[in-house]
């Protein structure tokens, strides 16, 4: 009984909790004369990851690596098709010419890193399928590149919307920090009930990962461009899902691979190239109808796209 009650407390504290990072982050932009776009690649991707960092350590420390690659995958899948689906659909979203050109092919070029580390099998026959922690510290490394990119954009793009509400700095640092804790308490919660529930079906873990992990770890990203987008900033929503897409493959599982090992199973790679794919699409809708904006035509595309994904999984099971 008590998972159920802390299940519906997480939404609550995940509805609340975007709330706050989203004004809080606004703020210090505003305040900081620092753009949207960078506090979504940076503070709000951040935030919005630490459920999916929290469940892969665990996972990680546990030795359940399906859940932990599962998590990650699924995750990136239902940012794009999901979550930029039900954005699009609350308000079109306009996209910056540089997240077009710089910052989704970055994520291109994350699923592709992963492919290449995690199918050793592909280039040593002799070898095994395993992100090591050489592996980990590869995607580390990563990290830290995209860390120093988005560094050198704060310095270019200063401007942020005068429709930003003006708050005292430390009040907007506070806004932050527990909008961020209510995004990783609520979360968890959720996560924990959802896996609870899921296991009294016989669920696999890689189909819990992929799934009700996943989407369970994503809803901080969900509550927080969603209420981005309700509240025209568009910048956000969008720095949002691609930062923590970053952040999912280069810093949570590459920190999850550094701790210990990921054993990789081959069936996964097929939600690779979903990713691959969402990604793609993504890049695709920068430059239809309406250039850079992802329309409510769009988002409804990538909502029936995630939902086929379902019922694939399903299928596969």
């Amino acid at each position: 009984m008590w998972t159920y009650i802390l299940f519906i407390i997480g939404f609550i504290f995940l509805i609340k909790g975007a709330d706050l990072l989203v004004d809080g982050a606004s703020s210090i932009a505003k305040r900081l004369g620092i753009s949207d776009i960078v506090i979504g690649l940076t503070i709000v991707s951040l935030g919005t990851s630490a459920p999916e960092l929290l469940v892969n350590i665990v996972a990680s420390f546990q030795g359940n690596a399906d859940i932990g690659i599962g998590n990650i995958l699924g995750s990136n899948i239902s940012n794009i098709l999901l979550i930029l689906g039900i954005a699009a659909l609350i308000h079109p979203l306009k996209i910056r010419r540089n997240t077009t050109w710089k910052e989704v092919p970055l994520n291109l070029l994350a699923v592709i890193v992963l492919f290449i580390i995690a199918n050793d099998v592909f280039f040593d026959k002799a070898g095994q399928s395993v992100l090591s922690r050489t592996d980990g510290l590869v995607l580390i490394g990563f990290f830290f590149i995209f860390l120093n990119y988005t560094i050198s954009l704060a310095k270019v793009h200063r401007e942020v919307g005068e429709d930003v509400k003006h708050q005292p700095i430390a009040k907007a640092v506070i806004m932050t920090i527990l909008g961020a804790a209510g995004l990783a308490f609520g979360g968890q919660w959720v996560v924990d009930g959802a896996i609870a529930i899921a296991r009294q079906f016989g669920l696999s873990e890689t189909f819990i990962g992929l799934t009700i992990v996943a989407v369970g770890t994503s809803l901080p990203e969900l509550a927080t461009s969603a209420m981005a987008a309700f509240k025209k900033r568009a910048d956000i929503a969008i720095g949002n899902v691609v930062g923590s897409n970053l952040f999912n493959i280069f810093w949570v599982l590459g920190l999850s691979a550094a701790i210990k090992p990921l054993p990789f199973n081959p069936m996964v790679n097929t939600d690779i190239g979903v990713c691959l794919f969402a990604t793609i699409l993504l890049f695709v809708f920068c430059f239809t109808k309406k250039k850079y904006q992802l329309d409510r035509l769009e988002g409804g595309l990538f909502l029936a796209a995630y939902v086929a994904y379902i019922v694939f999984l399903i299928i596969r099971g």
